[in-house]
This record gives C-alpha cells, structure tokens and sequence, in this order.
C-alpha cells in the first residue's frame, strides 16, 4: 500500500541537524501549515529510527505524519551536546516550527512514549491528544542502581549489540534474524530499517549508528531525572496507553507488569489504558498486526479531536 509521499529533511537545533521524515497524504494537495490537514508526530524508542514506523504510516491515510530520528540515532546521531528528555522536547518543538504546525496529535512507541510526555508538559499548546505505545509511564526500576545497572535491567541484549561490529549487513540481518521479537514477523520493512541502522564505524567494520553513552543518558533521565516525573504529575492531555503482554525478548510479562501497571495508573484516571496479548515490544509498531492496533487507536482520537473541533 502506498498512501503517502516520503521525504527527508534536516531541521537546525542545538548542536547541530536533526533528520526528520515527513509523510505527506497522497489524496492532499494541502500545504504545510494548512488547518485542515491532520498532524501526527511519531517518535521512536531509544536506540531506533524513524523506519520503525512505515506499518502504521501507511494506514494513516490523509495525515500528514512527521518522525524525526531523535538527536544520537539514525542520521542525527552526529549532534553535538548532551540528549534527555528535555533536549528531545525542544528538538520536537524546533520540527514543529519548521514545519509552520501549531499542533499535533503525538504518539510515542517505548522511550518516545517519555520523550511524548515531556514534550505535552513543556509545550501543552503544541500537543493535542497523546497515544502511548508500550513506554512513557514509569517503569518498574529499582532504586539505588547505576547507569550501567539500570540500563541492563531495562535493556538488557539491546545495551549489548550497541558495542557489537559487523562485517556486513547480511551479518546485521542474521543477528536480528536470530532474535526471539522477530521469529514471525520479519519483513522488507524491517531490512530497510535495519540497513538504516547502521554506519561505519572508521575501522572498516559496521556498528548500531546509536552510541551507548546516549542510551544510558537518555535510559537514566526518564526512569531517574525530574523531567518526566514533573511531566507525569501534571498530565494534562488525552492520553492513550497500549502496553503488551511480551518484551524486548518476546518474553512476559513485558516491560509493564499488571502488578506494577495498576498502581501507576490508581494516580492517573485520565489515562486510558488497553493491554494487548499477541504483540511484542518491537511487533506493536513493527509489524502489519500491531500497527493496525496503533493507528486504529491513532484514527480515534484523531476523530474526537476533529469533533472536539467543530
């Protein structure tokens, strides 16, 4: 299916260029800044891209959707200065300038979910409803562990592969290809976004283009920085949440467990919360399956804000 036309582009923020994709609707002749068109934003999780997204793209027909590679992944991850969740926001907030968008609907798959948090809380007005996919609420992290703790018990073989080399891609492809979150859901769209992923790494050998150093800062900040436990108290938006069942390995009870899921949400009746039994960490965005879920979710509250709007 082919609903929208792709493109690229690099957008000035502090440090340097953010690369941001925009999916313009096929059935539009509408132009940037226009009122009547659509808006979602959709940001990745922490060591992903923009490519993690084309599944739901695609059944988003007549949005306009826009993904940046957020500043340390994909192509911006030659930005200078530190990452967090507070740089992300005004990251988001400079795209949406450039772009002449007032607001938009904002989705956010894993970390994006934090960053979607923290981005609503410091610019409200540019931010109408929020989707959450598996991330953005606190997880459960012990107190007292350090960076390299932290991120291994929420990361896990994910921290791992970011100090991994490669020869070639087709060696990338049958690391992932043994991976437990892909055994039924490989497809030319997850090659692509793994091709992606990668770049030279001045040796001769290929690497994961997001560093360690800025998945541990990131991985710290929203499960132990101000940022997001601010922005969670406050929230204020209609907020969506799908979580799933299966994590990073495929394995349950995923990164939300019921238990712990319950007691942050007794704190935030607003959020509407949906829990998903046959999709993974990965699958809920990076398959056809979970997609559909997503952007069904992302279709209904585009209709409310549109009768909201009326």
């Amino acid at each position: 299916m082919n609903t929208h036309h792709y493109r690229t582009l690099d957008i000035e923020v502090d440090g340097g260029k953010l690369r941001v994709a925009v999916w313009e609707p096929l059935n539009s002749t509408q132009l940037e800044g226009d009122p009547h068109v659509s808006d979602v934003v959709l940001i990745h999780g922490v060591t992903a891209s923009h490519l993690a997204w084309p599944f739901v793209v695609d059944l988003l027909p007549g949005v306009r959707v826009i993904a940046p590679d957020l500043r340390g992944r994909g192509a911006s991850n030659s930005l200078v200065g530190a990452a967090g969740m507070k740089a992300h926001a005004s990251d988001l907030e400079a795209t949406l300038d450039a772009l002449h968008i007032d607001q938009a609907l904002v989705v956010g798959h894993s970390m994006g979910g934090f960053v979607a948090v923290t981005f609503a809380h410091l610019h409200p007005d540019r931010v109408s409803r929020l989707v959450l996919v598996d991330g953005g609420l606190p997880l459960d992290v012990p107190v007292g562990m350090d960076t390299d703790e932290m991120v291994a018990s929420i990361l896990g073989p994910t921290a791992a592969r970011l100090s991994m080399r490669f020869a070639t891609t087709a060696e990338y492809f049958d690391f992932w290809r043994r991976h437990p979150a892909f055994t039924d859901a490989w497809t030319p769209e997850l090659e692509a976004y793994l091709e992606y992923d990668l770049v030279a790494d001045g040796s001769g050998s290929l690497r994961p283009a997001t560093s360690y150093e800025t998945t541990a800062d990131d991985t710290v900040d929203m499960n132990a920085g101000n940022a997001l436990s601010d922005a969670i108290t406050q929230l204020a938006h209609p907020t969506r949440l799908l979580t799933v069942e299966l994590g990073l390995q495929n394995e349950p009870p995923g990164l939300y467990a019921p238990e712990h899921l319950a007691r942050v949400l007794q704190n935030l009746p607003a959020v509407q919360h949906e829990r998903l039994k046959e999709f993974n960490h990965y699958t809920i965005v990076m398959s056809p399956g979970g997609a559909a879920r997503v952007a069904a979710v992302v279709q209904q509250e585009l209709s409310v804000q549109m009768d909201a709007a009326r």
